[in-house]
C-alpha cells in the first residue's frame, strides 16, 4: 500500500505545517498550500489551528484559535522565551520595520544582520542605565536560540555567519507589542 493513496493529496502539506511554516521557496508544500488553502484550513480548524497565509511575503504558517478565556486546544505549546531573546527580537523586529520603510531598499525583499551588527542595535536600544554586560556577553547563544525559533535563518557569505530576519517576526511582534514592549522597559529602567 502507498501512503500517498491513502492520505489527502495535501496531507504531507499539513505535517510540514505542523512542523514549522513553510517558505514560498519549498515549492511542493507552496503549491499545496495554494491550491488547497480551503481544504487545509477547514482541516486544521477541526483540531484549533487556523492557516495564515502571507503570499506578498512568501510564507504561510500555521497558529492556535484562542478563545474569549484565552485558552487554546494546547497542541502547540506557548513558550516562555526570556527577557534576554525578548529584546533580540524586538530589535530585530524594528529593524525589519526599518527596512521594509526604507525607500533606498525599494527593490531589496530579504533584511541581512551580522552578529555584530545586532550587538551595535543592542547597545542603541537598552538604556544605559541597563546592565548590558550579560546580554552582549551570550549573544551567540541567544541569536541560536532565534534560529531554532524560526525567526531569523543563518547563511554563510564569505565565510561570515550572516542572519535573514525570517518575515514570520512581523506576525508575532506586532507594532502594538514592540511599542508595549518599548514601554514597560522604559518603566523599568526609571524604577532601577
Amino acid at each position: 500500500m502507498n501512503i500517498d493513496s491513502i492520505i489527502a493529496p495535501y496531507g504531507r502539506t499539513v505535517v510540514r505545517l505542523l512542523k514549522g511554516p513553510v517558505e514560498a521557496t519549498d515549492t511542493n508544500a507552496w503549491e499545496d498550500i495554494l491550491n488547497y488553502q480551503s481544504e487545509i484550513n477547514k482541516y486544521l480548524m477541526n483540531i484549533g489551528i487556523e492557516l495564515i497565509v502571507k503570499r506578498d511575503e512568501g510564507f504561510a504558517y500555521i497558529k492556535q484559535i484562542v478563545d474569549d478565556e484565552d485558552k487554546t486546544t494546547g497542541l502547540i505549546p506557548r513558550q516562555q522565551l526570556g527577557f534576554e531573546i525578548s529584546v533580540i527580537l524586538i530589535i530585530l523586529r524594528q529593524m525589519l520595520e526599518e527596512f521594509d520603510s526604507n525607500m533606498d531598499e525599494l527593490y531589496a525583499t530579504e533584511r541581512f544582520v551580522s552578529a555584530d551588527e545586532l550587538r551595535e542595535r543592542i547597545e542603541i536600544f537598552l538604556p544605559e542605565r541597563f546592565n548590558r554586560v550579560k546580554l552582549l556577553s551570550e549573544i551567540d547563544t541567544y541569536i541560536n536560540r532565534i534560529v531554532s525559533l524560526g525567526y531569523l535563518k543563518l547563511i554563510k557569505r564569505d565565510n561570515v555567519n550572516t542572519y535573514q530576519i525570517h518575515r514570520i517576526i512581523k506576525e508575532k511582534v506586532t507594532l502594538d507589542k514592540l511599542q508595549e514592549f518599548k514601554d514597560k522597559l522604559q518603566e523599568y529602567v526609571e524604577s532601577v
